[in-house]
Parts: structure tokens; sequence; C-alpha cells
């Protein structure tokens, strides 16, 4: 088993040093933190709506993925927390122009809120680099 590896990406904001990681890498697993749609200006929101923000995290997702050497299809669990649970269709409606096929095991819990009342919701993720290959 190799070691413990941050991975970076350009296209995700890193936080500030000594807060965590976007993903650490340990042999095979990558773990995400929970990402949420703040853009490369962490003060800006992308999306006022799930479905939009729920997009954008797919998106960081798949950089990090894809940083790491693996595909979407890598990911095998997820967790996602959002503020309107009534709202959950359009976050399914967004994770379908991500995956296909066999879906990533998924929780779906409904927060009081998250680190600001425009962030809607949180999405972390595991991935297993190089199992769908």
């Amino acid at each position: 088993m190799s070691g413990k590896r941050r991975i970076y990406s350009s296209d995700v904001t890193e936080p500030a040093d000594g807060l965590w990681s976007n993903a650490l890498l340990i042999g095979q697993q990558l773990f995400i933190s929970g990402m949420t749609a703040r853009g490369k200006d962490t003060n800006v929101i992308e999306g006022d709506d799930e479905y939009q923000q729920a997009l954008t995290v797919f998106r960081k997702i798949r950089h990090l993925v894809e940083a790491a050497g693996g595909r979407m299809d890598d990911v095998v669990k997820m967790t996602i927390f959002v503020t309107r649970i009534q709202h959950n269709t359009e976050v399914w409606r967004a994770r379908r122009e991500f995956f296909s096929g066999d879906f990533p095991a998924c929780t779906l819990v409904e927060v009081k809120g998250l680190a600001r009342a425009d962030i809607l919701l949180e999405i972390e993720a595991t991935a297993i680099v190089g199992c769908s290959a």
C-alpha cells in the first residue's frame, strides 16, 4: 500500500492551510471532503438553486477524481447534505449528468444549515481509483 497523498486540481480552490484537505489518496482510495458551490472567489456561490449548485459540486468532484487519475465511474460512495429535502429531485437530476449505470452508494441527509445561508447542499465522496477501468 502506498502512502497518503494530497490531491490538487487547479479547478478546485484549496482551503487555507491548516483547515482540511480537499482530497486525499491512500492506495487506490480517494477521500473527497464535502464540496459546496463556492466558486474560485470563495465569496461567490455558483447557482441559486439545488440543481445549479449540484452541477458545480459534481464538476469539482470530477476534477479531483481526474486529478487522482480516476473517472467518475470510480466514485463508490457519496453523502449529500441538503438544507431543503423537498428539492432533492434537483440534486438527482444533476447527478444523472455525471453518473450512469451503477450509481454510487449514497446517503441523503437534511441539515438545518451549512456554512452560509446561500449554500444549499454539500457533497462528500469516496472513490476507488481505477475500479471502473
